[in-house]
């Protein structure tokens, strides 16, 4: 298989200076992937919440009261697409159900499905470039009306649906008709919706996000957070001025209840008791924190700001862009007395505040409204196991090569993961999924938590992350203390994604926690972890090692008690990687350091025989002819060029030839000169046939299983 004409690779165009490709490729993926930052969205919890699954729970007898057996209620939300696409969705219904995008009907339920809401369906759909709209109508029934929706990929895609309707514009989630009688003649969102409002009009979308006229009256934190007798809350908005100069700027307003007015950090007005206040500021140009703590004196507690002059220019925004804001004012609260923060600890919108109880965070002038985090980019800023091994190739190319912004970008990356665990934990307590960092948050496997945790450690090494040192103690106590483990002390998978996968081993998982195991030694000083990771390595011989081939296979499934024999190029590259990895920080009296070497010796000159003419490994190493796969022989060029430059080979020549072999099959065969990266397989099943892997588990493109490993391979080609 030939990925591009020989012309275009970066061989032909670079020549063999490893330097510029890595350049090459560490440039095309971050000019594809900038730094965007994470999106502030506000949410209503008085619509549906979503469960840990990401399935929204849409229990319409117990949001219409009215409803009766026969009627049918619609349930509407948009979606966003970069391009035409099938999304993974699954429904449990509770009652009988139709699903329809754009207009057209995707699920329909049946018989069984309407019966056992415990079941799941699972399908896909059809998704456009740009705004999708998606409906489901339910049916009132005997057993009830409604059912759990969402996608049906928690850990690869975990949908954000939004509300569809302008005043609502960028806010996540749903909203809901009544009952109706009959079908609706057009659906919302379809070619044909755009019918007279008369008809329009008919439907009254819930909720309906307003005030009542009591509550108006309490003031704005009365309606908030109730009456609460000497608790405090805040409010914070920026001040700025159009013109390019300092300007005067009045400000006049009332309150009830205590009120302290800061502006720019200074305090500029304070009174214990209700009153007016007219006061005139003198602010530098550009834009500046107007926060207000008011203390609670009764029922009606609040304040109201007469609007700036317009003569000076001011304008009051948004401290953060938030979707579906509609005022400048973010509001926080309550605090019992005694217990509210200071005024310089409150302008952040990436940790909950502490309030005595399960934590705070900013929301709305609207009922039961918050402010919310959500990450929406393809990559950057995401936590999986993929993009572990894609930063730890970026990082390391930008040492290499002292290129800081190489290295400042992946630093930017993990850091805003790290930054925010502790707000994505508190979001996931509140609402059930959390909008961002969900693998990190949700850890079920160590797929979730190894491989991104280990370069996070390294990462912590050359910049300090808040939040760093957080996220990898909760990575340490799941892999030591809850991930599924035999009698023996050997990881494995009692759970799986699919039937088929639970009570498995894969030889993968060596790099999905040995890596981190090693480093959190290095971080805590603990030995017991480092005993843990050499430990691994032994019992995945024990189950998986092919003695006569010297290489390992994929898996070993304990419901047959047996491997599947299949010697899958990734998954035996995953063991070379970590165990050097590992040899690099043991110490050379540990007990278990000699078994290991010659274990290292002994799957070298078992890869080693397996290198094709071209300098690549296939897919599935013994078969010549399933394809050439670049991520494998990344990893087998990188660990033998460390076992040269370690001196753990004992005959370093023929490794030290297939390291350049190999660098120069990726670069001819694999890499082309803008820097693209060819013939990664993709994220795999496992099976105990050969075709599955070499006829199903094809190719992909700029997949993160690979880019990282290929510039480490070039980085280990270039030092040896």
């Amino acid at each position: 298989m030939r990925y591009f004409p020989e012309e275009q690779s970066a061989y032909a165009k670079i020549g063999s200076d490893v330097e510029e490709v890595l350049k090459a490729i560490a440039g095309r993926y971050m000019g594809e992937h900038g730094k965007v930052g994470p999106v502030y969205r506000l949410f209503s919890r008085e619509a549906f919440v979503r469960e840990e699954d990401y399935r929204y729970v849409m229990d319409l007898d117990k949001k219409l009261e009215d409803l009766r057996e026969g009627q049918f209620v619609y349930c509407w939300s948009k979606l966003w697409s970069e391009k035409e696409m099938e999304i993974p969705l699954s429904l449990s219904c509770f009652s009988p159900a139709r699903v329809y995008v754009n207009g057209v009907q995707a699920f329909a339920s049946n018989l069984n499905d309407d019966v056992f809401p415990d079941r799941r369906c699972w399908f896909r759909a059809k998704v456009v470039p740009g705004w999708n709209h998606i409906v489901l109508r339910f049916t009132k029934t005997a057993t009830g009306c409604g059912g759990k929706f969402g996608t049906g990929s928690i850990k690869g895609a975990p949908l954000h649906f939004l509300v569809p309707l302008e005043d609502r514009a960028g806010q996540e989630g749903w909203v809901y008709s009544g009952p109706f009688g009959e079908d609706l003649k057009a659906l919302p969102g379809s070619e044909a919706w755009d019918i007279p409002a008369a008809e329009a009009g008919e439907i009254v979308w819930q909720p309906q996000q307003a005030w009542t006229e009591s509550e108006r009256a309490a003031g704005v934190f009365g309606r908030l957070f109730g009456e609460q007798a000497g608790s405090q809350a805040w409010a914070w908005t920026r001040i700025g001025s159009r013109r390019g100069a300092a300007q005067e700027i009045r400000l006049s307003g009332t309150h009830e209840g205590g009120l302290t007015l800061y502006a720019g950090g200074i305090e500029v007005y304070s009174a214990a008791s209700s009153g007016t206040f007219a006061l005139t500021l003198r602010l530098p140009y550009g834009e500046h924190d107007l926060l207000v703590r008011s203390t609670c004196g009764g029922a009606k507690w609040g304040f109201e700001l007469d609007p700036p002059a317009e003569a000076s220019g001011a304008v009051l925004q948004p401290p953060q862009r938030i979707e579906g804001l509609r005022e400048p004012w973010l509001y926080l609260g309550p605090f019992p007395p005694g217990q509210t923060p200071q005024a310089e600890e409150i302008g952040q919108l990436q940790r909950p505040f502490d309030d005595g109880g399960d934590g705070i965070f900013w929301r709305a002038d609207l009922p039961d409204t918050h402010v919310r985090i959500y990450l929406e980019t393809p990559l950057f800023g995401r936590w999986n196991y993929p993009l572990g091994v894609t930063l730890y190739g970026l990082l390391q190319t930008g040492v290499e090569l002292g290129r800081g912004d190489i290295e400042q970008y992946v630093l930017d990356h993990i850091g805003q993961c790290a930054a925010l665990h502790d707000y994505a934990l508190w979001d996931k307590t509140q609402f059930g999924a959390p909008g961002i960092n969900h693998q990190l948050i949700s850890i079920d496997s160590l797929d979730d938590c190894g491989s991104f945790g280990a370069t996070m450690l390294l990462a912590m090494t050359r910049r300090d992350l808040p939040g760093g040192r957080a996220a990898a103690d909760r990575i340490a106590h799941y892999i030591s203390e809850v991930q599924d483990r035999r009698p023996d002390g050997a990881l494995f998978r009692v759970h799986g994604s699919t039937d088929f996968m639970q009570d498995t081993m894969w030889c993968d998982d060596l790099y999905m926690s040995v890596p981190f195991l090693c480093r959190y030694a290095g971080l805590t000083g603990d030995t017991r972890y480092l005993d843990d990771a050499a430990r691994q390595f032994l019992l995945y011989k024990k189950y998986m090692y092919m003695p006569d081939l010297q290489i390992m296979s994929h898996v070993y499934d304990f419901k047959f008690d047996k491997p599947n024999g299949i010697p899958w190029g990734r998954g035996n590259g995953w063991v070379l990687f970590s165990l050097t990895e590992l040899l690099a920080v043991l110490p050379e009296n540990h007990p278990q350091r000699a078994g290991l070497l010659e274990f290292f010796r002994e799957l070298s000159a078992g890869y080693l025989r397996l290198q094709g003419e071209r300098g690549l490994w296939h897919q599935v190493l013994t078969i010549p002819q399933s394809y050439e796969e670049s991520s494998c022989t990344s990893m087998f060029v990188y660990a033998f060029a460390r076992g040269v430059r370690f001196g753990w080979l004992n005959e370093p020549e023929p490794y030290t030839e297939s390291v350049f072999r190999g660098w120069e099959g990726l670069s001819r065969y694999a890499v082309d000169a803008r820097g693209n990266v060819y013939g990664v397989c993709r994220g795999s099943g496992y099976s105990f046939s050969s075709s599955y892997y070499k006829d199903e588990l094809l190719p992909l493109l700029n997949d993160t299983h690979g880019i990282g490993i290929v510039m480490l391979a070039g980085i280990e080609t270039r030092r040896l």
